[in-house]
């Protein structure tokens, strides 16, 4: 009989079997969601001159301590305009947010605190703080110093700094050359009426967009239950992607050929079923160390399991997308599950007012209710060992949306 491993020892195998897809550069405008693989530092001081913050008007501090409060306007500085200078230590000049600081003042007041007629500024407050409202030249980072460390996972935050610092391209983990391929004589596509004993092609949607979710742009194929037909075209695609995911013959049914072709072909075999439910008959292989293959269930919860849990911790070893810490959720109700299997239980995610994150399952038909979860949020991982899980108690949960 075929060996089933434990989901670590899965985890275990699929962290020694990386694939390293390179480094490619990407316009700015596409970097969302991306993994960075350069450092980005700062071309210049940050901010690279003193900032006003408020609009307002700038005056010498030590004239306001002498107790004068009425200013003569004698000029305005802007944002965007070079820095001018103040040589009247008893005026004033008008500043706006983004400005450079002008020469000769110190201090912003901001327009709520003034009021301004015939050319003259009056500070209707009794107190301010010497150089208030400013935004000092290098007070964030200086020039060369690192703002954003390879290997982050850039979202809006980081796009902004890198257009700010003047990269329109960057380097980012290159992303695989991915097919998605639905095996079994029963589908039919999503746009045709099934017969009663067929089923539209669903799981490959889904696993597109999971896909999507990296920025993979996917292609698609259909293999039929015949051996020579799946052996020819495996065999032509081992060259040309670097991730192959298959999606249903990969049991132990009469027309589940899959294992059988994939060992003809070359594929390294590294494990075939995990000690899970559901999800047993998970496979997975590469191919020379340049192709990984995935043949997941086709059950689809069986299949949604085994991409979230499995293929997408791989892929982000791959793209050395850093490692975040995992979530637990704490039971509502008591679970009962006798067999000796690692528990896969979808689960509705809420919050309590204390910030307690807690998971109430969501109880399903089987491995091939679908629908079942467009009512839930999650998988809770419920460890082998016991049966009995009681209300209160925390597993790692994997959240699906």
């Amino acid at each position: 009989m075929e060996e089933m491993i434990t989901v670590e020892e899965a985890l275990a195998v699929l962290s020694q079997n990386t694939l390293d897809f390179g480094i490619e550069s990407i316009v700015l405008e596409n970097g969302i969601g991306r993994v960075l693989r350069e450092d980005i530092k700062a071309d210049r001081d940050f901010p690279p001159y003193d900032r006003v913050t408020m609009d307002g008007i700038a005056v010498q501090y030590s004239q306001f301590e002498r107790g004068q409060r009425s200013f003569q306007v004698n000029g305005t500085a802007a944002a965007g305009s070079p820095q001018i200078t103040m040589s009247d230590n008893s005026g004033c000049l008008e500043v706006m947010t983004g400005a450079i600081m002008p020469h000769g003042v110190d201090t912003v007041i901001r327009y709520e605190d003034v009021t301004i007629a015939n050319g003259t500024a009056k500070i209707n407050i009794d107190e301010i703080n010497y150089r208030q409202n400013i935004h000092f030249k290098g007070i964030d980072r200086n020039l060369s110093d690192l703002i954003i460390r390879k290997e982050t996972v850039l979202a809006s935050p980081e796009i902004g700094v890198c257009a700010t610092v003047g990269k329109s391209e960057l380097k980012v983990s290159a992303l695989p050359r991915t097919i998605v391929i639905s095996t079994g004589d029963e589908l039919v596509e999503i746009d045709k009426v099934p017969l009663p004993h067929q089923i539209r092609r669903s799981n490959i949607y889904r696993l597109k967009t999971t896909l999507a979710q990296y920025g993979i742009a996917v292609d698609t194929a259909h293999l039929e239950d015949n051996i020579e037909q799946i052996i020819e075209t495996l065999q032509g695609y081992l060259t040309s992607y670097d991730v192959i995911l298959l999606s249903g013959g990969v049991s132990k049914g009469k027309f589940d050929y899959l294992p059988q072709a994939l060992d003809q072909i070359g594929v390294s075999k590294k494990f075939h079923k995990i000690k899970q439910r559901p999800g047993k008959p998970f496979w997975f292989g590469t191919y020379q160390n340049k192709c990984a293959v995935f043949a997941l269930p086709g059950n689809p919860v069986s299949s949604f399991v085994c991409a979230h849990r499995y293929f997408n911790y791989w892929l982000n070893l791959c793209i050395k997308h850093p490692a975040s810490e995992q979530p637990f959720a704490t039971l509502t109700d008591d679970v009962t599950f006798a067999p000796d299997l690692t528990y896969f239980l979808e689960v509705k995610v809420g919050y309590t007012n204390g910030g307690l994150t807690i998971a109430t399952p969501v109880k399903g038909n089987g491995s091939g209710d679908l629908a079942n979860l467009v009512d839930a949020d999650a998988f809770i991982e419920l460890p082998r060992g016991k049966n009995v899980f009681s209300k209160g108690e925390s597993y790692p949960v994997f959240f699906y949306r």
